[in-house]
Order: C-alpha cells, then sequence, then structure tokens
C-alpha cells in the first residue's frame, strides 16, 4: 500500500523492474549518502539490495534501516568539510 506521504522510485535490480515507496526524508538520506559515496542512487539502492542478510526482508525496509545507520556517516562528512 502505497500513502500520500511515499515517493515511488522505480529501479532495475537483477534485471527487473522493481518500485519502492519510501519517505521524502529517507530518499534524501539515501541521495546524500549516494553523493557521498560518488554513486548514483540506483547504484546505492543495488548495493543495498544485494547486501542483504535476510533475502525475505522488504527493500524497502533495508533502505531505511541502510538510511538510517548511514546517518551516522553522512553527519561526519558533513562535519569534517564544514568544521
Amino acid at each position: 500500500m502505497t500513502g500520500p506521504h511515499l515517493q515511488k522510485r522505480s529501479f532495475t535490480l537483477a534485471g527487473h523492474r522493481t518500485s519502492v515507496a519510501l519517505e521524502p526524508a529517507f530518499w534524501s538520506v539515501l541521495e546524500a549518502l549516494a553523493r557521498t559515496r560518488g554513486m548514483t542512487l540506483s547504484a546505492l539502492v543495488q548495493q543495498v539490495d544485494a547486501g542483504r542478510d535476510e533475502p525475505d526482508l522488504p527493500l524497502a525496509s533495508a533502505l531505511r534501516v541502510h538510511a538510517l545507520v548511514s546517518q551516522a556517516e553522512i553527519g561526519a562528512i558533513s562535519g569534517a568539510t564544514t568544521g
């Protein structure tokens, strides 16, 4: 179910098109993380998808967890460049 508060994006993963719906704040964090790593958002999503320890874990959930865990990385990089 996709509510009005979710943004849906489509990607090709392992040769198949798939759509992921996340809150805009999560997309913003994932986009910033991809930029700090010098990769596209699509490449980051592919990396998270391939690295899932639990294949039954929904991709949207894996991306949310990745965004939360990686928030510290983004903050450390921002602090190093602005401080």
